[in-house]
């Protein structure tokens, strides 16, 4: 059965003419009309098939502009991931100018140093204050020395992935974050702890910057023994922060961590001395004969030992006695082993042994001041 149909356009154009259109095929083509993943299905016969319309035209503009909205999609998301990558990257690079690992190692030994001044633990409040400005005050040296050091830090493997040779940070940022943290961590301990303290952490900041790293580092090979008074600051500042004052206890520590800076580094030295020496920089191992080196250890050592059992009768008991003998007596005798290495000129003397060991004895020590107040 036909039905008649006057088109649109033949009214508007006054035509007389009609146009005869088969109803079941529009139905079918209403009812089944699909689109699937940006594939269109058309029944066969129905009149879309034999006459596309503006329907079809619009479906065909969609198909079409799928794959470039996923392609814009797809580069939107890997800027993003990009970006994101960048920020990790860049702040990592302000975390490593700090160099977390000596920060750690001071913190060591500003914690018991607190608690011996204490006779106690003190309040949580002093302690976690006293800790966060110090450590912004070592990341603020570590930081600085970081921008000083960037012209020789990129001509040593060791240091040559630090972030400033790898322009993860500019000079000037780090600057900036340097001068932040020790501004910070002055404010910090004036406020938190007490004037004396603020004082000596930036006692600590310039004379790590100024007077090692400017002046010693490339001048003497005496650089890293001088020098490493500004790593023995924590233990004053832990000290003063709880009392307001220094005491003889307070410098028998910093004695302790005085000579032992070079038993310390020197192994390091050892390792590394070619680095050193393509830098120019004139650490001991490197314008020194080995067996000179060793020597040198093996005096610091014994005065670093004098100085732990010194803390003995000024403030301590026998926990920590025997332990200062313990630790001293096992110290001294990796530092003669690698001498005695060096002195039978053995080809492999694994100097970087001493150097682990060193950060042992340094935590232990500490650790058993801790105990000896606490027990």
């Amino acid at each position: 059965m036909h039905h008649v149909v006057r088109p649109r356009s033949a009214e508007i154009a006054g035509e007389s003419r009609f146009a005869v259109v088969d109803r079941q095929p529009i139905l079918t083509y209403s009812n089944r009309l699909v689109t699937m993943v940006g594939r269109r299905v058309v029944p066969a016969g129905s009149c879309l098939e034999r006459s596309p319309g503006p329907v079809t035209t619009l479906l065909d503009a969609a198909v079409a502009a799928q794959p470039a909205v996923s392609e814009a999609r797809i580069g939107q998301s890997h800027n993003v991931q990009l970006r994101r990558q960048r920020i990790k990257v860049v702040l990592g690079g302000y975390l490593a100018l700090t160099k977390p690992r000596i920060i750690e190692l001071l913190l060591v030994s500003t914690l018991p140093t607190m608690f011996l001044a204490a006779r106690g633990i003190p309040s949580l409040g002093l302690v976690l204050t006293t800790l966060l400005g110090g450590a912004l005050a070592a990341g603020s040296a570590n930081a600085l020395n970081c921008v000083v050091d960037r012209d020789i830090d990129q001509l040593m493997r060791r240091t040559a992935r630090r972030p400033l040779p790898r322009h993860t940070v500019t000079p000037r940022a780090a600057t900036i974050f340097g001068l932040g943290l020790g501004a910070l961590s002055m404010a910090l301990l004036a406020v938190a702890a007490n004037l004396l303290a603020a004082g000596l952490a930036l006692t600590a900041i310039v004379f790590y910057v100024v007077v090692y790293t400017m002046l010693l580092k490339r001048r003497t090979r005496q650089n890293i023994v001088w020098g490493g008074a500004a790593g023995c600051m924590p233990v004053l500042i832990g000290w003063s922060a709880v009392t307001g004052s220094l005491e003889w206890p307070a410098l028998a520590l910093f004695g302790v961590i005085f000579f032992w800076t070079p038993p310390h580094y020197w192994p390091l030295a050892m390792r590394y001395a070619d680095d050193y020496a393509r830098a120019g920089v004139p650490m001991l191992p490197v314008v020194a004969a080995p067996q000179v080196v060793t020597r040198q250890i093996m005096a610091h050592s014994l005065a670093m030992v004098a100085c732990s059992l010194a803390l003995w009768p000024l403030a301590m008991g026998w926990i920590y006695g025997v332990s200062a003998t313990m630790l001293g007596g096992w110290f001294v005798f990796c530092a003669y082993r690698l001498h005695a290495c060096i002195r039978r000129q053995e080809l492999a003397p694994r100097p970087m042994l001493l150097f682990h060991a060193s950060i042992t004895y340094l935590t232990l020590l500490f650790a058993a001041i801790a105990v000896d107040v606490l027990v």
